[in-house]
């Protein structure tokens, strides 16, 4: 969870009423977050930013009915695991390469060695189905608990664990050196 330098309720509240600056200061706290979120479901920098640019305008346009019932992260992180998934299921074909730039003909193995593992990670990664891969993503990305989890994803915590066991076997069993 990000650092707070204000409390979150005032903040909310300010902005659940319309003030731009309390609004712009939870976007400021949450922004990291967020992308992290949206790019570890995504798989891709450019469509997470799109994601997390959708998740506070969805934010902003529903701060008025937040209700306060649970904190403001998970309500947040619930909308921004939706919102990932729903763009997931739009843009499922989409498969985006990084273009890492080696800085010499040395760095080039190196290079396309890094690029390959990160590749065949990011591929294990996005072919978990979507409720186990936000669950693997909000704990390895996000660090949140697994009540957090639960709260964001409105599960049952024996979910959250068993989601959790199925992606990191999932994973294992993709990963795994192949002989």
């Amino acid at each position: 969870m990000p650092e707070r330098t204000f409390p979150e309720a005032r903040l909310t509240k300010a902005a659940a009423l319309g003030n731009v600056g309390a609004f712009s200061e939870l976007v400021r706290q949450y922004r990291a977050g967020v992308l992290r979120t949206a790019f570890g479901i995504l798989g891709s920098a450019q469509e997470a930013e799109d994601v997390a640019q959708e998740v506070f305008i969805k934010a902003w346009n529903n701060l008025p009915g937040y209700r306060g019932r649970g904190s403001f992260a998970s309500w947040l992180y619930r909308i921004a695991v939706n919102t990932s998934v729903d763009a997931l299921r739009r843009h499922r074909d989409d498969i985006p390469l990084d273009d890492l730039q080696p800085a010499s003909k040395e760095d080039l193995e190196e290079s396309v060695l890094h690029r390959d593992e990160h590749e065949r990670l990011t591929q294990a990664i996005r072919s978990l189905p979507p409720g186990a891969r936000a669950a693997l993503v909000l704990r390895e990305y996000e660090q949140l608990s697994y009540r957090e989890i639960a709260d964001v994803l409105a599960i049952p915590i024996g979910t959250v664990m068993s989601r959790l066991h199925y992606a990191r076997q999932a994973l294992r069993k993709k990963l795994a050196p192949q002989e």
